[in-house]
């Protein structure tokens, strides 16, 4: 929203972002429904829908519906089966569950007057922070201390191998802090972007030109959507590959 004062012009392109609860305006706990709880359990439902009750029939002639169902779960299956390998299928549904959960809750965002669960590091860093663990809980599991060896490259020039392990060792725990702020850090700027412009379609003079740059970032914003879930998973895939095969 914008609003005329006599300094000029202000924006709250971040109000949209603030987590309010559902019912009544008192404080937020951890116990109190919000929009946050709001758009995660319409995303759930969505995915719901299109995974259960869309493909219940499992007609050989499939429906829209299963049509795309299908089609998300061959383009996750190949991802894990082409960077994990053989190896990796089993843990297919974790990586597919993620991806439909950011894919729904990105695109749901898009909607007007919604909220968007992946603009939130609380959640993102719930996202990241497990996937994390996961890998390396599986990794130590797996392979016990040769997981170690996964910081350690034998092939690099005798004296420069403890300096490219405390290098590896740093980007190694560095992850899941890059992880959950590049879908959070995308998600939210986007949104602010489109705030910005609407506060500037109000404006008599420049209403047209904000209308283009709206109707244009809102088609870069469709883009980006679906490129982070993406890139959140595919980087899922990797970090699985090493805890899978720690010496390739």
């Amino acid at each position: 929203m914008a609003e005329e004062k006599t300094g000029g012009l202000v924006f709250h392109p971040l109000d949209q972002f603030i987590v309010k609860p559902l019912f009544g305006d008192g404080a937020v706990s951890w116990y109190t429904p919000t929009n946050v709880t709001l758009w995660l359990g319409i995303a759930l439902l969505c995915i719901v829908a299109l995974f259960a009750i869309g493909s219940r029939g499992r007609a050989i002639v499939p429906t829209r519906v299963q049509s795309l169902g299908e089609l998300a779960y061959g383009f996750i299956y190949k991802m894990v089966e082409d960077v994990c390998g053989k190896d990796g299928v089993k843990y297919f549904p974790y990586i597919m569950t993620l991806f439909v959960f950011i894919l729904f809750s990105n695109y749901l965002a898009l909607i007007p007057m919604s909220y968007s669960p992946t603009s939130m590091i609380a959640i993102t860093a719930i996202l990241g922070f497990g996937v994390f663990f996961a890998v390396t809980i599986l990794g130590f599991v797996l392979n016990g201390p040769a997981f170690l060896g996964l910081f350690w490259m034998k092939d690099a020039p005798a004296i420069l191998r403890p300096i490219i392990a405390v290098i590896e060792v740093i980007s190694y725990f560095v992850r899941p802090v890059s992880h959950s702020i590049r879908l959070a850090g995308n998600i939210m700027a986007g949104h602010a972007v489109l705030k910005v412009f609407a506060g500037f379609a109000a404006l008599t003079l420049v209403s047209p030109v904000a209308i283009v740059g709206i109707v244009a970032i809102y088609g870069l914003e469709i883009l980006v959507c679906g490129i982070q879930a993406y890139v959140f998973t595919i980087l899922t895939c990797v970090y699985l590959k090493d805890a899978l095969h720690p010496a390739h």
